[in-house]
């Protein structure tokens, strides 16, 4: 037998756990020792193992330990994440508010930085942009625009997710498969298309894989999502995900204001002023009313 090595698992399949080995930089093909699945511990995307081969020159092995997890996505199921790319168009498909924001409270609740990126700048007018763009930077996160078609805005996101480990997500048919060809050209990914009935995008990417694209720059390419449901979040937390309302909250007339239905509320007036975006705060009051009707079901 050959002696241990390390490395990443950049996908599971079928049982088998393909892993990036960071002595020679090839991908092996192995198995999980019994000893897992006594555990009830399955390894993922991303998770950082040993691994030993049958024979010396075999491209099979058994993943022998898993590193301790820095943190745990469970939609997709990955490990081990840096930072998020979230990738919105424009247009085609139209971009999908309380979607997108359900992310950004997910990666909040990871304590996982995330970046958004709006694709498809060309088929969208300047004004159109703007207001979107305006929206989010609002919410604290760190936007970017780009036309993976005319390769705009491309070198920007090459640069951020030098030496990180990055998790792509966003729904089907934005591009994150065009973006995984440019960033690696080897992942040859299938581009899928925008239904014209549905203005969804069709699903290419079936399982969350993990490409290395040098210098300790890794990503994962996610499968397309059209709904994405938050656990464990009461109504009363929501809003501590709309950083935008906390500079407006202390004109709220009552503590704890929802800023929903009460009078004199700070974050309402601040609505109307056009301080805070309409799109971002509808999808907050969306969730809130989702929560609620969830809690008088129980």
């Amino acid at each position: 037998m050959s002696s241990d090595r390390t490395g990443k698992i950049i996908r599971v399949v079928g049982g088998f756990y393909y892993v990036w080995c960071r002595e020679d930089a090839q991908v092996y093909q192995c198995r999980a020792r019994g000893v897992f699945r006594k555990d009830s511990f399955k390894p993922v995307a991303g998770d950082d193992c040993s691994f030993r081969l049958t024979k010396a020159r075999d491209v099979e092995g058994y993943v022998e330990q898993i590193a301790p997890r820095r943190n745990f996505l469970i939609r997709p199921p990955v490990a081990n994440v840096d930072q998020a790319l979230i990738l919105f168009a424009f247009a085609s498909p139209e971009p999908n508010c309380s979607l997108l924001d359900r992310f950004l409270i997910e990666m909040r609740r990871l304590q996982i930085p995330a970046v958004i990126c709006f694709n498809k700048n060309d088929l969208a007018d300047e004004a159109a942009r703007f207001r979107l763009t305006e929206s989010y930077r609002q919410s604290g996160c760190r936007v970017l625009t780009t036309s993976i078609l005319n390769r705009e805005g491309l070198e920007e996101i090459r640069e951020l997710m030098e030496g990180r480990t990055t998790v792509l997500a966003g729904p089907s048919g934005v591009g994150k498969s065009s973006l995984t060809n440019f960033l690696c050209p080897e992942a040859n990914m299938e581009v899928g298309q925008v239904s014209r009935k549905t203005e969804r995008g069709k699903q290419t990417t079936r399982h969350a894989e993990l490409f290395a694209a040098g210098g300790g720059t890794f990503f994962f390419d996610t499968p397309g999502f059209s709904s994405l449901e938050l656990q464990g979040i009461g109504r009363e937390d929501v809003k501590a995900y709309f950083p935008e309302f906390s500079e407006y909250e202390p004109r709220c007339r009552f503590q704890g204001c929802m800023h929903i239905h009460e009078p004199d509320c700070g974050v309402k007036s601040a609505l109307e002023e056009g301080r805070i975006s309409r799109e971002r705060y509808d999808s907050y009051v969306q969730l809130v009313d989702e929560i609620s009707a969830k809690k008088k079901s129980w």
